[in-house]
């Protein structure tokens, strides 16, 4: 997965750098995509659940958030709670953002254990995986939107042979053209409320039903 390894190149080229985790944020809300340790997918899935803390402010704020844990217990103190507990001392957030007047995608998150804090050069850096990171989520989401794409065309593939199937039997049993038949199948859906597909797919069912089975044969 890009974004792992991703994850993975941004832990081990930053200083102090103990773990990393990826958010992305949807209209759906906010979910952790990867991390290089599962413990700070909980503090992630914290600050989700409670609406707040360091990753969703850079993230709506539009800009980097940096934090000692000791000092974010004023600002997020579920979030210092969780991460004090795991042993975490220091917080880096950066937002992804395919440019200036794009949407934000999620952000880019730091855990720290050591004694210092994360400094600019840290965020400069951290500031170089970005535009990578926002491109892969783009790219995945496209991925996403392609797949439900190409099944909902399945769908409607096969909703329209067994709609013009139903057409045929309809045509056959009336003596109806293709137009006339198809009006039938729109009047029962509107008359039983049920979507067209559904009405067509009923019919074909009774039919095969009718249809003389091999013992009913006559001799």
């Amino acid at each position: 997965m890009v974004l792992g390894r991703l994850a993975e190149t941004v832990r081990s080229s930053i200083d102090d750098v103990w773990a990393v985790s990826v958010t992305v944020v949807s209209p759906e809300g906010a979910r952790t995509v990867t991390a290089t340790h599962e413990s700070v997918v909980a503090i992630d899935a914290g600050q989700y659940e409670a609406g707040e803390g360091p990753c969703l402010e850079a993230a709506r704020g539009r800009r980097p958030v940096r934090a000692s844990v000791q000092e974010a217990r004023q600002t997020w103190p579920a979030f210092a709670g969780a991460a004090a507990a795991a042993g975490f001392n220091s917080y880096l957030s950066v937002p992804l953002i395919l440019d200036e007047q794009g949407p934000v995608v999620g952000a880019l998150n730091l855990y720290g254990r050591g004694r210092g804090l994360f400094d600019p050069v840290d965020e400069a850096l951290l500031r170089l995986f970005t535009a990578a990171a926002s491109a892969a989520i783009v790219n995945a989401r496209r991925g996403i939107q392609a797949v439900e794409m190409v099944e909902q065309l399945r769908t409607a593939l096969a909703s329209r042979a067994e709609i013009d199937q139903a057409k045929g039997v309809l045509m056959a049993v009336h003596g109806v053209d293709a137009e006339e038949a198809f009006e039938l199948l729109v009047q029962r859906s509107q008359h039983v409320n049920v979507k067209l597909r559904e009405v067509a797919r009923s019919l074909l069912a009774d039919v095969r039903l009718a249809r003389p089975q091999p013992d009913d044969a006559a001799p």
